[in-house]
């Protein structure tokens, strides 16, 4: 017999209705199930009024509330604070439990706290489950029993736990007739949550879990060609799968299980990419200091100059050197940017402009349309330094050589940067060190049609090493 009459699941950053760990267990345990969402005003209302993540989350709502009617279910969404309303709703609902899946980022922690104290004074059951990474908290240690701050011997140690257990499937179908039968009802329009519409459909990025497995499909016929291609933001060589993965719109057990059965060069190289999360996760959970602050004691001061022209000027795409800009205007425009461009991106504001990482971390923050705090911050620190296993403070990525090495034909600069688009590509990739007849002859005028360099990247590298030097 189920041990709860009634329970809530709470869906959060897993947002779909298979393989669901949360979703199973109560369906596992309870007579009546009843999943629920909330639009968390603590969340959005200090974003901006037009977010594509906040309707790639209202889309994906809408199609789990069809597929649940379908089941003569509903998703019971609500546009309220989390905190006072799960509380509320499940007392309202006679709920016995709620079952929700852990989130690691420091907010959601508090805010569970809170929710978990709340349903106690009530005697309702607060049931949380791992489900967004592989490994997580303590999972995978050191032989010394700490957490790894080195991703090479993380990633052995977490290849060496691997078995098919970690990786299997729930199968919520088997239990999907536990869902309570409920009349369907409304959903706060995109309108009503105080949010516009943007260019998410337009640009062809489909949300949901209908999104995600036309996505996977399509990277399965490329998965073994993405060792080779991950690399050149002109190709289409990686999953594009990174926003479906921060809302769970796709299960990671699934990906992973793909990607280690196939076994080839191409799927074990994106694998190490999933692993890179769970590494991430892992140490927010164990540093959550780190969110604000340097990881590497020696780099919480660093005196960057933090000259907020520039910083402007990176953050619009107009610093005069192209792989740079095109990669900014990528993410303004799309809210996507190639990882290979992050980390160029990100080594350049932080080693050429001398621009704290957090400026630039909160920029993308706000852009990035999959956003992870775990994954956002650890790449950041890496770029920065400052971080665990980050790039030495001393190897600074040379903005035009990555351009040539990784933009070779220029296909991705022309994309983003139209007005070089007429430049032959040996001058793409530094426009200033062009002939005045080449540029006359591509119809650029520099300072004018394109911006000349606002720094020199030599000068510049000196000057980072000699800032790193002084903490190090």
């Amino acid at each position: 017999m189920p041990s709860y009459s009634t329970a809530l699941v709470w869906l959060r950053r897993d947002l779909r209705l298979h393989d669901h760990a949360a979703l199973y267990h109560a369906l596992k345990q309870t007579q009546h199930v009843v999943p629920v969402f909330v639009f968390d005003r603590t969340i959005l209302d200090p974003l901006p009024r037009a977010d594509r993540r906040v309707e790639f989350i209202w889309e994906t709502i809408a199609a789990l509330k069809a597929e649940l009617q379908n089941h003569g279910s509903d998703l019971i969404v609500r546009h309220a604070v989390a905190e006072t309303e799960i509380p509320r709703l499940a007392q309202e609902l006679g709920a016995d439990a709620v079952f929700t899946n852990h989130d690691y980022e420091p907010a959601a922690i508090t805010r569970d706290k809170q929710v978990a104290a709340a349903l106690a004074k009530l005697k309702i059951a607060f049931h949380t489950s791992k489900d967004q990474v592989i490994f997580e908290r303590d999972e995978v240690l050191t032989q010394a029993g700490s957490f790894f701050t080195v991703f090479t011997p993380y990633k052995n140690a977490w290849l060496k736990k691997l078995d098919p257990f970690y990786l299997q499937a729930y199968p919520v179908a088997r239990y999907q007739h536990h869902l309570a039968q409920r009349s369907a009802e409304s959903m706060p329009s995109l309108e009503e949550l105080g949010f516009e519409r943007t260019n998410l459909l337009e640009l062809g990025i489909r949300p949901g879990p209908a999104g995600a497995e036309a996505l996977f499909a399509d990277f399965q016929n490329r998965i073994d060609r993405y060792k080779d291609a991950r690399d050149f933001p002109g190709v289409k060589g990686v999953s594009y799968l990174s926003v479906h993965l921060r809302f769970g719109t796709v299960s990671i057990r699934q990906l992973a299980a793909y990607a280690w059965q196939r076994g080839t060069a191409g799927s074990m190289s994106w694998l190490n990419e999933l692993i890179w999360r769970d590494f991430f996760h892992q140490i927010l959970w164990h540093r959550l200091d780190a969110v604000h602050h340097a990881f590497k004691p020696i780099y919480v001061d660093l005196p960057f100059p933090n000259d907020p022209t520039l910083f402007a000027a990176w953050c619009e795409g107009r610093t005069g050197y192209p792989i740079v800009d095109a990669a900014m205007r990528q993410m303004n425009q799309t809210g996507f940017m190639h990882n290979r461009l992050r980390m160029i991106a990100a080594s350049f504001l932080v080693k050429d402009l001398l621009v704290d990482w957090r400026w630039g971390e909160a920029y993308f923050a706000e852009k990035l349309i999959d956003f992870d705090l775990a994954a956002n911050n650890g790449g950041w620190q890496w770029a920065a330094s400052t971080g665990c296993d980050a790039q030495p403070y001393f190897r600074i990525f040379n903005p035009v050589s990555q351009s040539e090495k990784f933009d070779p034909e220029g296909k991705f600069i022309r994309r983003y940067v139209p007005e070089l688009s007429a430049m032959p590509t040996n001058d793409l990739h530094a426009p200033w060190l062009a002939k005045p007849m080449v540029l006359t002859g591509a119809g650029v005028q520099l300072g004018n049609d394109y911006p000349l360099p606002i720094v020199d990247h030599a000068e510049q590298r000196e000057k980072a090493l000699a800032l790193f030097k002084r903490n190090g």
